[in-house]
């Protein structure tokens, strides 16, 4: 009986030898040409079923379920090869990015960490600890990592986009220029560093440079207004007048106009002698720095006053509150504040009129009929 036992166990172990040694490479290629990962992963645990302990067949099944995007299957098998070999670059870099998909920050880091003990030298690990930090909110460390980074290599556009705006919001645009000027050297199409380029030709007010980089990116598909107003503003600047009106006009006719938008254009009328026009967008600059929320802040400003019995006090918030958009329901405070706290009749009778000439909403009839009638009443 011992030995049948024996002889079974010997030939199961055959078989299992057997079956990993029949892999049908050729089916297994055409599942990862054909981008059908799923499918590989069920035929790799079909062919090597458990337990299973060699790390290269750990490693074939670990890289097809990443690619299959079965994420814990991925990470137990790489966690199953560091269990066994803990000094495994790739497989410690396979892991951490698993578990940053995985979206475990925080235990990815540790991971490239280790990766970093060993290789100092490696910029995929410090460009993924950059990453790693700025999603855990540390800002400093991001930057220390993408700084070394883009030392290995400054013609990655990636790092030298993201180092070169992190010097842009701390205004260090000539640092930002000579990290982007290296790595455009390398790839003078690259959209992601024309951007950077722009920004930082425009803050060190160096506009044909700007204006010749923005056109290259408008050229090339991109109308963000922040591209746009960098184009205009330039034109201006160098003293092309018409040329930034036209530009403006773009965001005008896109109703996506700014308050500096209007502002230059009113101004390059100005100095092309066309004072009407430069009044015009002087207005829009006006109208369009002014929050919309203003006035119903004066307005509710006046109510508190009234309630405080502030008489003279919410009489200038409402008034403040016309100045910047004439309401109905503020010239109807007015009205009945100067009605039945100020006792003055004229004044009243005025506020009432305007009131009913600023066409108030049809849900306001009940103040339109009292207004009407108040106005007889108080009639001089």
């Amino acid at each position: 009986m011992k030995n049948l036992f024996i002889t079974l166990i010997l030939t199961l172990s055959v078989l299992q030898l057997h079956a990993q040694q029949t892999v049908n490479d050729s089916l297994l290629l055409d599942y990862y040409q054909n981008q059908r990962f799923a499918d590989a992963a069920d035929y790799l645990k079909k062919i090597y079923p458990e337990p299973v302990t060699d790390i290269k067949v750990l490693a074939k099944l670990a890289y097809t379920s990443k690619m299959a995007s079965r994420l814990p299957d991925a990470e137990n098998y790489y966690q199953r090869i560091y269990a066994t070999d803990t000094t495994n670059l790739t497989n410690l870099y396979n892991m951490s990015e698993i578990i940053k998909r995985r979206g475990n920050n925080k235990k990815a880091i540790v991971f490239v960490k280790k990766i970093l003990l060993k290789d100092t030298t490696n910029f995929d690990v410090y460009k993924q600890l950059a990453d790693l930090s700025q999603n855990l909110g540390d800002i400093e460390g991001s930057i220390v990592y993408l700084q070394k980074a883009n030392k290995i290599n400054p013609l990655n556009p990636d790092v030298a986009y993201d180092l070169s705006s992190f010097y842009i919001s701390i205004k260090l645009y000539g640092n930002a220029e000579n990290i982007i000027d290296k790595a455009l050297a390398a790839d003078t199409a690259n959209l992601l560093l024309l951007k950077g380029k722009a920004q930082t030709s425009y803050a060190l007010k160096k506009y044909p440079v700007t204006i010749a980089i923005t056109k290259k990116l408008m050229d090339a598909g991109e109308q963000a207004g922040s591209i746009v107003s960098m184009l205009a503003t330039s034109y201006y600047m160098t003293g092309n007048y018409p040329d930034c009106i036209k530009t403006f006009k773009t965001l005008e006719d896109g109703n996506t106009g700014t308050e500096a938008s209007y502002y230059y254009t009113a101004m390059s009328y100005k100095a092309l002698h066309n004072n009407s026009k430069a009044i015009t967008y002087l207005d829009k600059a006006i109208e369009e720095g002014i929050s919309t929320g203003v006035s119903s802040y004066y307005s509710e400003k006046g109510d508190s006053y009234d309630r405080l019995h502030q008489l003279r006090n919410a009489v200038q918030a409402y008034q403040k509150s016309l100045l910047y958009k004439p309401d109905p329901i503020t010239y109807y405070a007015l009205a009945t504040l100067y009605d039945t706290e100020l006792k003055n009749k004229a004044t009243a009778i005025k506020y009432y009129k305007k009131y009913l000439a600023s066409k108030p909403k049809e849900s306001q009839k009940t103040y339109i009929a009292y207004s009407r009638e108040r106005i007889k009443s108080l009639g001089i």
